[in-house]
């Protein structure tokens, strides 16, 4: 009986510790309550039930480890790893390789070990709350930045949906020899908005299997390239453990950096988590599910790894100190390693052309799930996801079908925009990251899983450094791109506005004491304790 009392005050300790939690309706007067379900992440029905396999003799303690829980729980690190694969990162790997060799392996590494951090930062938001960053943005964030805020998720949403998008075009391009254009594959890969929508229909499980075959089919595809070209496995396993950084790569090590840290992503992530039904009220179960997440998110990113480790060394390997190594980029890379490497039982074009698809196709439908999430949240709109699908879709698919048919017949042009487009993630990046330490960081929306100081002083110090890397990148493009006065004058006055919208954000935060973090905030209801009389 008494260990049946400690056991009771315990869990009600740990209610009383969590983050406030939205509490069920039995009356009419809460009916309205019900109707925002359609704007929670995902509805109650689509959710999938966490089963305990094995009983835990105490309620308040975390259950034991479970592969069959861990199976359940494996899904959403998977699609937020895809954007470590989109063929934005996948022309940042094969010009890393052709330029600077083997040399930036460790720092692709450890941009991923970076990556890993951030994204279980927007997990920890996601399952510790019951709501995902962009729903608690608006909440933070007074009117004017909410909708700013909103508006940099969106533009850097469509920036890397049109990257996809042409990927996937150029695979089309590659596999029919030709006889597609580019705006046709656009408007094929387009129609991946209605695959979604079907696949949706039947669940989350279905749509993470179709995931899992397109990331199955990258890692095979471009595995078989590394095992066709054979780069040397010496000089792989000195460039993944001594570091190495010339003047002459600084460039490529930026872009190496740069691709990990996706806006859009960040937001995804922190809703992708609520798709498995935990109980939110037990503090055991919250710390399960991050812990279970935590694994399942380690080995999705080891596998992009690996995955972004072949292209690399493949390009090291076949282009590294010739002629083409500057001139290389997503249109023409195909061409160059069929004249390097040939055919064999399978033309290495062809399955550059497969992985190629399957990480467009994949990306792009992730941006459309990360487009719902994204809009819902910051606009609390009230609309169908079908909709929201298709609104998000059509933002990013009239400006690449313009792209499309206007740099059709140029492949520096298209390298060009693909500059611009990477500029522009960059530039997103602060508005991504700032919000979510912020909030990871406040005891009041995260209640006993708030980030403690040393975790906070890592990701803070991360976030820097991702920062800095981007506005180098920023600056030497700007340098040498920067033409005539009016233009220059234009950049500076948007410049300008840029840096003090993100010192407004880093003085919104806890991490630097302010008195617009005391004056802006918008303080959050504490949790209501339940009584069970």
């Amino acid at each position: 009986m008494e260990n049946d009392v400690k056991a009771a005050e315990k869990v009600e300790e740990a209610d009383r510790l969590l983050p406030p939690q939205s509490l069920p309706s039995n009356s009419d007067e809460e009916e309205p309550e019900s109707e925002s379900e359609s704007e929670a992440a995902f509805e109650s029905r689509d959710k999938i039930v966490i089963v305990d396999f094995e009983s835990a003799g105490d309620p308040a303690a975390a259950p034991p480890f479970s592969w069959r829980k861990l199976w359940l729980f494996t899904g959403p690190g998977f699609l937020m790893s895809i954007a470590f694969l989109d063929p934005g990162n996948l022309e940042g790997d094969l010009q890393a390789g052709a330029i600077a060799g083997y040399s930036l392996l460790w720092l692709l590494m450890w941009a991923t070990a970076m990556g890993l951090l951030i994204q279980m930062l927007s997990a920890r938001v996601g399952v510790a709350t019951g709501r995902h960053l962009a729903e608690l943005c608006r909440d933070e964030y007074p009117t004017w930045a909410r909708y700013l805020l909103w508006s940099m998720a969106e533009l850097a949403l469509i920036g890397a949906d049109i990257q996809e998008v042409i990927g996937s075009a150029i695979a089309i391009q590659i596999l029919s020899r030709g006889v597609l254009p580019l705006w046709a594959g656009v408007v094929i890969t387009a129609s991946d908005c209605f695959l979604f929508l079907f696949l949706e229909n039947y669940g989350v499980r279905k749509l993470e299997a179709v995931f899992a075959v397109l990331i199955a089919t990258m890692g095979l595809s471009f595995a078989w390239m590394f095992g066709e070209t054979k780069p040397s496995g010496k000089e792989l396993m000195i460039g993944i453990l001594l570091p190495r950084l010339s003047s002459k790569t600084i460039r490529q090590a930026v872009g190496v950096v740069g691709c990990v840290i996706m806006p859009h992503n960040v937001f995804l992530h922190s809703a992708l988590v609520q798709s498995r039904q935990i109980d939110p009220k037990r503090k055991s179960r919250v710390q399960e599910a991050l812990n279970y997440y935590l694994i399942e998110s380690s080995v999705a990113l080891f596998i992009s790894f690996m995955i972004n480790l072949f292209v690399t060394t493949v390009f090291a390997k076949g282009f590294y100190g010739t002629e083409k190594a500057n001139n290389i980029g997503l249109v023409n890379a195909g061409q160059y390693l069929q004249e390097k490497f040939g055919g064999g039982l399978l033309p290495i074009l062809y399955i550059w052309g497969i992985g190629l698809l399957a990480a467009g196709q994949s990306s792009t439908i992730t941006g459309t799930y990360a487009g719902q999430f994204i809009m819902g949240g910051f606009l609390n709109l009230r609309l169908k996801k079908w909709m929201r699908a298709v609104i998000t879709r059509s933002c990013a698919i009239v400006p690449t079908m313009i792209v499309a048919i206007v740099f059709n017949t140029s492949e520096a042009s298209l390298d060009v925009l693909n500059e611009w487009l990477n500029v522009l993630q960059s530039v997103q990046i602060p508005f991504a990251l700032l919000p979510l330490l912020t909030l990871v960081s406040k005891e009041e929306v995260m209640g006993d899983f708030k980030i403690g100081p040393i975790l906070q002083r890592i990701a803070w110090t991360v976030a820097a450094l991702v920062m800095i890397i981007n506005g180098y990148l920023l600056l030497d493009f700007f340098v040498s791109e920067v033409n005539g006065f009016m233009f220059g004058v234009t950049v500076c006055v948007w410049t300008t506005a840029y840096v003090a919208f993100i010192v407004y954000l880093i003085s919104h935060s806890n991490f630097i004491p302010s008195p617009w973090s005391s004056s802006s905030s918008i303080e959050l209801p504490k949790r209501v304790t339940v009584s069970n009389s």
